[in-house]
């Protein structure tokens, strides 16, 4: 059964200084991900242009914990939707409508439903801006190419193991096309 751990929720300190380099397809990005993980980097990244199917795993990343918050939110969205509902028609101002039952709870599947998806929705939506740390919106991109069509490896220099000779070293060993050391 899957169940929520504590690293679903990481989050790692961004730097402006490191290493990547610059690889044209999502196989050798998955490869050289594989590759830093087993070399014991850590903190490193991959900026793909697309999502690459399995690069979470070479990478090591747990589950994002997203969805728990979101199916948690979602429970609530139900409960208010219901609950609001169940008040309004029931308690508050309970009008008799046909003789039908002032809980005739099939009538308030609809708006249930639509609130369950919006608190899940709006959730999923603030969880990722806050857990991403996205507050960086006019930040100076790396490479031109990368948000494009090319794949980069980056490695902080917080990053465990890190010695810019031997990283640069490592990365052209991996079958870059381009590397670059930002300061």
């Amino acid at each position: 059964m899957y169940w929520f751990k504590k690293e679903q929720f990481h989050s790692y300190k961004e730097t402006t200084q490191g290493v990547f380099g610059l690889f044209d397809t999502p196989e050798e990005i998955l490869h050289a991900a594989e590759k830093t993980k087993a070399n014991k980097y850590t903190d490193f990244d991959c900026l793909t242009p697309f999502p690459v199917h399995g690069l979470d795993e070479a990478m090591g990343l747990p589950r994002s914990g997203i969805p728990w918050i979101s199916f948690f939110m979602g429970f609530v969205g139900c409960a208010f939707g219901f609950g609001f509902q169940y008040l309004v028609h029931s308690v508050d101002w309970g009008i008799n409508f046909s003789g039908k039952a002032l809980n005739a709870w099939p009538a308030y599947i609809p708006v249930t439903f639509e609130t369950t998806v919006f608190f899940a929705g709006m959730s999923a939506v603030a969880s990722l801006y806050v857990l991403s740390r996205s507050n960086h919106a006019f930040r100076k991109p790396l490479h031109p190419e990368i948000t494009s069509h090319r794949f980069a490896l980056w490695i902080p220099s917080n990053s465990a193991n890190f010695k810019q000779d031997e990283v640069v070293a490592f990365i052209k060993s991996l079958g870059a096309k381009d590397v670059t050391v930002v300061k």
